[in-house]
């Protein structure tokens, strides 16, 4: 069945940049128009506004996005090595902690957020202001609810931290205090800016932007001016994450109002509303399930940590965390306009179009993926050694599984792409299993082998529910009979990616091994190893790959076409 909000959709413009447009160009959508400019996409916004306006903003939202990227990667890292210099490992683990606890109480708006953006599209394309009112106040009711419920849970929860926290060196107080920020930050979303979809719905992204995370980055840098200058640094952190979340959160709220002044306050019943759109809440539903094994992959991990090992590690994990979520945002600005390209080339129905383009994506991304993973295994030390020292370094045993869980989760969009645009979400009982046993074999194997014990355990989890049965359930379900094919395909890209990276490694073993030496070195040293491994792996790979080979074909066809 195919998902009716993917392939709801129109023609919009957007940023013509190498990677989006040449998804977009995977549709073949462009030729109703004099320039190839536009594709179909989910988002919707003004279509009234004349089409020379509608490119600027869609140019102005991606520029921004990717501006605000930059500046926040940049700041993280920078902020993290003085909150390890004056705040200490015991803190920064702390913090860590107390936000995964946290998030395990968010465990139920899982799906929520998606589902509405999702439902919004349309009624906003028509100007429908009646359904737009009453699918917010179906949301802010919902939310309403769970934040209800969040503030329980956290009373209760708070309960048993001195049983929690029994291992810290810290005051007790600093826990609930942290927690307390968290918390505060949390709420704020369920009770007051949850109404910011419409903006993410209606592609003014930049308006978010603007306003709640520059407010957000003015908070990082006057946490870093007081923690460097002031008294009592953990006080003013705490002080100025309440304080800049509240002024932030007030801010967002006052521009969607005002972007939106049809925006009303709806006195339907709760049970009506549920009743009326009972299909968003079976999209809810289904969601929640799907969202259950990502929160069992990025939140559980620390706080499993924590309970076999201690904070100081936990600071440590989340040291080269920020390096491969950094990644992975990346990857997700590179390529967040695939699905909607998916979904309509899957609505056009043409099965050895599909397949084509399955190839070619797959293929892309691989390159991309492999290439990102030989970067993080070859200066991933240098990069640490560098930025917060030596003393901050994990175990290669540790990086090497890390980098595996950032391969995995980097090259599981090709087939969730597909799988989304297809509508395949009744295999709900799949995300329970991936976190039943990412939790259990982390427990089982962290007691025995410590962190690299917690990590094998997620490791395994996904291989068996991501790499393995994601695709067979797609092949299964949609695109029949090319199960035997990406097999193939899988391994020999797998047997190519790894095969030059450890032929890479060898020559350029000195050119690796010196990279830390200077942020010069580091970036030459960088650019001398990757570049040959990307030349050679996307080389070898247009020997066997026919997705390879339709990739550059297609992007050299589209650099033509732009000059």
């Amino acid at each position: 069945m195919t998902n009716k909000w993917l392939t709801s959709s129109i023609k919009v413009p957007i940023k013509e940049s190498p990677i989006k447009y040449y998804i977009k160009s995977l549709t073949n959508k462009l030729e109703p128009f004099p320039r190839p400019k536009y594709f179909q996409v989910c988002s919707i916004d003004n279509l009234s506004m004349p089409e020379a306006s509608r490119t600027k903003k869609s140019i102005h939202n991606s520029v921004v996005a990717l501006s605000y990227y930059a500046i926040t990667l940049i700041l993280s890292f920078f902020s993290r090595k003085i909150f390890l210099e004056y705040l200490g490992t015991d803190i920064l683990g702390l913090n860590t902690t107390a936000q995964n606890l946290l998030q395990f109480l968010n465990l139920a708006e899982l799906g929520i957020g998606v589902a509405v953006g999702f439902s919004l599209y349309k009624p906003l394309y028509e100007e429908d202001n009646d359904t737009v009112n009453e699918i917010v106040a179906l949301q802010g009711k919902i939310y309403k609810r769970i934040g209800i419920i969040i503030i329980i849970g956290a009373v209760l929860l708070m309960g048993f931290f001195p049983f929690i926290f029994k291992k810290i060196t810290l005051p007790l107080w600093y826990a609930y205090a942290s927690f307390g920020a968290f918390l505060i930050s949390s709420l704020l979303g369920y009770f007051l800016n949850y109404k910011q979809i419409l903006l993410t719905a209606s592609q003014k992204d930049y308006k978010i932007n603007y306003s709640y995370r520059t407010i957000l980055i003015l908070k990082t840098i006057a946490q870093i001016i007081a923690v460097y200058f002031l008294p009592f640094p953990y006080i003013w952190w705490i002080v100025l994450e309440v304080v800049f979340s509240i002024i932030a959160s007030v801010v967002l709220h006052i521009v969607t109002i005002r972007e939106f002044p049809n925006l009303q306050n709806v006195k339907i019943p709760f049970k009506e509303l549920r009743k009326k759109y009972s299909s968003l809440v079976t999209k809810i539903k289904q969601l929640f399930f799907h969202k259950i094994g990502g929160f069992a992959l990025t939140q559980t991990s620390p706080l499993i940590i924590y309970a076999f090992i201690d904070l100081n590690v936990v600071a440590l994990y989340g040291n080269y965390m920020v390096v491969i979520n950094g990644i992975q945002m990346m990857m997700a600005s590179m390529f967040n306009s695939m699905g909607a390209g998916v979904g309509n080339l899957v609505a056009e129905g043409d099965e050895q179009k599909i397949r084509n383009v399955f190839r070619e994506l797959f293929s892309l991304r691989f390159v991309i993926t492999a290439t990102l993973c030989a970067g993080v295994i070859y200066f991933t030390p240098a990069f640490i050694s560098l930025w917060i020292g030596k003393e901050y370094l994990l175990p290669f045993s540790t990086l090497l599984l890390l980098t595996t869980l950032l391969f995995i989760g980097l090259s599981r969009y090709t087939v969730e792409a597909f799988v989304t645009a297809y509508g395949l979400y009744s295999d709900i009982w799949a995300p329970v299993i991936e976190a039943s046993i990412n939790i259990g074999l982390s427990i089982i194997l962290g007691s025995v082998m410590g962190l690299n014990g917690i990590i094998l355990g997620v490791v395994i989890s996904q291989i068996l529910v991501i790499v393995m049965w994601k695709p067979f359930y797609l092949f299964k379900k949609s695109i029949k009979g090319f199960l035997k094919n990406y097999i193939i395909i899988y391994t020999t890209h797998i047997i190519s990616g790894i095969g030059i990276g450890v032929l890479v490694w060898l020559i350029f073993k000195s050119y690796i091994n010196n990279a830390s030496t200077s942020c010069v070195s580091f970036i030459v040293n960088g650019i001398f190893v990757i570049l040959p491994y990307t030349i050679i792996l996307t080389a070898l790979l247009c020997l066997f790959s026919q997705g390879m080979r339709l990739s550059l074909v297609r992007i050299k066809n589209l650099i033509l076409k732009t000059n």
